[in-house]
């Protein structure tokens, strides 16, 4: 029987790759993301074009404070207001004392450190017509990247998809909103 000394080599290759391998397991979180695949039967729903990003905290009923994070992309012209409409069936709560503005993070992937607030001059959700209504101290410029984030949210009392239609208004504009697309949240039922 002859056994052979491993090289040094041999072993930090083997460790490198461990390492490697290793590194790549993706790390588990509890905020749940936007979907990656989601049909839209007979026509009804947004097209891929329409359907804009978010980040639920939990996104689980039954949690008291959960918090969304709807992004909304870069737009071609000014921000003076934005409305946000949910379904009827949507029997969740929203805090409007804690809803801001945000720009986007920087590192779209990790979304460490702290992002800029964007002043609100007033915020208003009316329950009766379902429309969440922010208005910026001053005009958010063209081609800025922002979130809109919805905190001490309480989630509906069952789990499902959800419908959440953007639009706003510009300065300089008749006072007719802009559709701009639809997060389409889906909280999970357990």
């Amino acid at each position: 029987m002859s056994f052979q000394k491993p090289s040094v080599r041999r072993l930090s290759s083997s460790l490198c790759v461990a390492g490697l391998l290793l590194a790549s397991v993706p790390v588990v979180t509890f905020a749940q993301t936007n979907p990656g695949l989601t049909f839209s039967w007979g026509g009804s729903g947004p097209s891929g074009k329409q359907q804009l990003g978010y980040v639920l905290e939990y996104g689980t009923p039954g949690h008291n404070q959960d918090r969304y994070r709807l992004k909304m992309g870069r737009q071609k012209l000014a921000i003076d207001s934005i409305s946000i409409t949910y379904p009827a069936y949507f029997d969740g709560d929203f805090n409007e004392k804690a809803i801001t503005l945000q720009e986007a993070p920087k590192n779209k992937f990790l979304g460490f450190g702290r992002v800029p607030k964007i002043p609100v001059s007033s915020v208003k959700v009316d329950k009766d017509n379902r429309i969440i209504e922010i208005v910026p101290e001053a005009p958010i410029p063209a081609g800025k990247s922002f979130e809109i984030v919805l905190s001490d949210v309480q989630n509906p009392r069952s789990g499902g998809m959800y419908y959440f239609n953007a639009s706003i208004t510009s300065p300089g504009d008749l006072p007719l909103k802009r559709y701009i697309g639809t997060w389409v949240l889906s909280i999970s039922r357990s």
